[in-house]
């Protein structure tokens, strides 16, 4: 049981396990076929308030990471979140993003919570 997070346009890999984008847009340039996305859980990204403000360079990733945590407590979001947590506790998850620094983004902040 593992949880990995790559960067969506790298190649699939066998021990990835269910592939899960994480991002609320589909990525730019690629097709659906070559992401090989098991699951795209919209509601789990951050608000779009939240991340305008990250992207703005306004705060410090551990601030994202606290705002971003409060929004993933939401009823929604957190039913969601338990949804991954059972996927994880089934065998290997990887989290696909675009953002091209996915130890700096909400992937890692997710990966976080599901390992805990």
């Amino acid at each position: 049981m593992t949880v990995r997070v790559r960067r969506v346009y790298d190649p699939p890999e066998p021990e990835d396990g269910v592939r899960v984008l994480v991002d609320r847009l589909w990525p730019r340039g690629l097709s659906k076929d070559a992401a090989r996305v098991d699951e795209w859980p919209k509601e789990l990204t951050p608000s779009t308030e939240l991340r305008r403000w990250y992207h703005a360079s306004e705060g410090s990733y551990d601030e994202f990471s606290s705002r971003y945590e409060a929004e993933l407590a939401e009823p929604e979001a957190a039913q969601l979140l338990h949804t991954l947590r059972n996927l994880v506790r089934m065998g290997s998850v990887t989290l696909v993003t675009a953002v091209r620094s996915p130890e700096q983004s909400h992937a890692s902040v997710l990966a976080r919570l599901l390992e805990g």
